[in-house]
């Protein structure tokens, strides 16, 4: 096991998080690129870059329409990263207890943006009547002051889910006994079930939508064999 430094990944997870929603939208926040770059800090990329992948899947299903709740996958998923970077992804369990981490941070992450949400919208009451009045101090305030919200935000959602998570992880490897493969093959699956079911759900209305699923899938499983 590799020690989990907090500094950097929580800083790392405020960056993400404020990339979700705020600034810049780079898509840095993708789990796939997150859970990469948190596991680079732990010193395992190829471990961090399958949990990403796996994330990916499940990531799917998330559509951030509006003023919607949803997860928010960047400060979550470099948890993933960091737990597995720190494990190795041969560990039995490690894949398995590394999305549990995430999914559970990505859901309360998503329940921390509502209240963020909440929090703007306060101030921008506060604020409402120098705003009305053209105040450019009063915008360009506003706006950064919502942007270190999401910054603060972002960190300590990480912090605290490495806290929980990493002693949580640690018990669990100790007393994994299922097949590390099984494992793996479980969570990939049920992952892969996950994301199926939000590509049907958004293109089974058109026409043809069907047999091009499945002309992809069936050129990406050949794809996987053949290289």
């Amino acid at each position: 096991m590799t020690p989990v430094p907090l500094l950097p990944l929580t800083l790392l997870g405020a960056v993400l998080g404020l990339d979700a929603v705020s600034f810049p939208q780079a898509m840095l926040s993708r789990p796939i690129v997150a859970a990469t770059l948190g596991a680079a800090v732990t010193g395992d990329m190829t471990s961090g870059l399958l949990a990403g992948a796996t994330l990916e899947l499940v990531a799917l299903e998330t559509l951030p329409v509006g003023a919607s709740r949803y997860p928010e996958w960047g400060s979550a998923s470099v948890v993933a990263g960091a737990l597995i970077g720190a494990y190795g992804e041969i560990s039995p369990g490690s894949l398995s207890m590394a999305l549990f981490a995430a999914i559970a941070t990505a859901w309360i992450g998503g329940w921390t943006m509502v209240q963020l949400r909440g929090t703007n919208a306060a101030m921008a009451r506060r604020l409402r009547p120098a705003i009305n009045a053209g105040n450019p101090h009063a915008v360009v305030g506003l706006q950064f002051a919502g942007l270190l919200a999401d910054f603060l935000r972002g960190a300590l959602l990480t912090l605290v889910a490495l806290i929980v998570f990493e002693p949580l992880m640690h018990a669990a490897l100790g007393i994994w006994g299922a097949n590390p493969r099984y494992s793996r093959a479980v969570s990939v699956g049920v992952a892969a079930a996950v994301a199926s079911g939000a590509v049907w759900k958004l293109f089974r209305s058109t026409a043809g939508a069907r047999w091009y699923l499945l002309g992809g899938l069936a050129l990406g499983l050949l794809a996987m064999v053949f290289t």
